[in-house]
């Protein structure tokens, strides 16, 4: 999980309007009262497919948080609609939760190149601190991918990959979770010129074009996505 968020449990924090998708009672009225203590409102909790693309229409939501399995099949309904809502609103911030590691998942949000999307197992609502945390680095336009899933792709070294030293691979690990330069730094007992040298390098090798680091950053992740 990120390590360079403000907690959402602080105070101070702007509110958040949020649509959550979720199937199971218990784990949707949780989600909801975890949200809500950290300042973003749930405007609409649904439970399946057709009632999330109805609440994703809404103009007035600044995030949603959708669950990849959703009624009537229990495939990856709540996976669509997300990937669905960001084409026709590029950049839209979703957080998807899953209860099993699958970066299949991770490629499909991350398809469009743009920010403000996640990727997150069941399990890590358990430190609401760190979930709330993910909550508003994606809707404020950041990128986080479980940890799980970084690590399952830890070992894929295919190309362009292959041209990234081991160094290079762990800060693209630790920009895939989410981290800024400074958390990542800190992670590496490094100094963040040494971490700016090390993306620039990441950009270079992958052949990334010119753009904002945020955006080159997701780029990055994509192409790493893409290289397993």
């Amino acid at each position: 999980m990120p390590d360079d968020v403000t907690n959402g449990s602080g105070g101070g924090e702007r509110p958040l309007r949020a649509v959550l998708a979720e199937d199971q009672a218990l784990l949707r009225v949780g989600l909801t009262r975890i949200l809500e203590s950290g300042a973003v409102s749930v405007v609409e909790a649904v439970d399946n497919a057709p009632s999330l693309t109805r609440a994703l229409a809404r103009d007035d939501i600044d995030i949603a948080v959708v669950d990849v399995r959703l009624p009537p099949t229990h495939t990856t309904e709540g996976l669509e609609a997300a990937v669905a809502v960001r084409a026709a609103r590029p950049g839209f911030p979703v957080l998807v939760l899953s209860q099993w590691v699958e970066p299949l998942y991770a490629r499909d949000l991350l398809a469009g190149g743009e920010g403000s999307v996640g990727y997150l197992l069941k399990d890590r609502v358990a430190d609401v601190d760190a979930f709330l945390a993910a909550v508003r680095q994606v809707a404020d336009g950041g990128t986080v991918l479980d940890p799980e899933v970084v690590a399952s792709l830890v070992s894929a070294r295919g190309r362009p990959l292959d041209r990234l030293t081991d160094r290079e691979r762990e800060v693209l690990t630790l920009m895939a979770e989410g981290r800024s330069n400074a958390a990542i730094a800190a992670r590496l007992v490094v100094t963040e010129k040494a971490v700016g040298k090390h993306t620039n390098n990441i950009f270079t090798k992958l052949d990334l074009p010119q753009a904002s680091d945020d955006n080159r950053r997701v780029l990055a992740v994509l192409a790493w996505l893409d290289g397993q």
